[in-house]
């Protein structure tokens, strides 16, 4: 699948953010960190805000790069979040969208509390977030005793 997002810099910022998330969970790769932090704002019901974001570090990477093997998965996933929020699908919405999502979502682990200091923090964050969207809503739990 063709993806409108060709490539895209971060900003120092994100840039200085990652490289703490780098150092403590011991993850190399920009990408696969830039992944999770796409993912963890998307899992916000939430629209980032649209605030401008310098492209002023020297961090850049192609799409291909940023998704990997689920690059075209992310796509759709941001096309269909930018359709639930009401937004168009065009190639300047779908840039705009990414860059906030992204941002956003490195920010959130950067400053997560508890602070992200390992790889298992990680997973404790993503599955947190998994639990509370899989609970019943207003139902109390039964307790069947023998």
């Amino acid at each position: 699948m063709e993806s409108p997002i060709e490539r895209f810099r971060l900003s120092q910022t994100a840039k200085d953010q990652l490289i703490k998330l780098k150092r403590y969970t011991k993850i190399d790769q920009w990408n696969i960190l830039c992944r999770w932090a796409f993912c963890r704002s998307l899992a916000e019901p939430s629209i980032p805000s649209p605030i401008p974001i310098p492209a002023d570090s020297n961090l850049e990477m192609s799409w291909r790069v940023f998704g990997g093997e689920m690059a075209d998965i992310l796509l759709v996933v941001l096309k269909q979040r930018c359709h639930n929020d009401g937004l168009g699908t065009d190639k300047e919405t779908l840039t705009q969208q990414f860059r906030l999502h992204l941002h956003r979502g490195i920010g959130y682990l950067a400053g997560s509390e508890p602070p992200i200091k390992k790889i298992e923090d990680l997973l404790i964050l993503a599955l947190d977030n998994t639990e509370e969207e899989t609970k019943p809503k207003g139902k109390k739990k039964t307790r069947i005793r023998g």
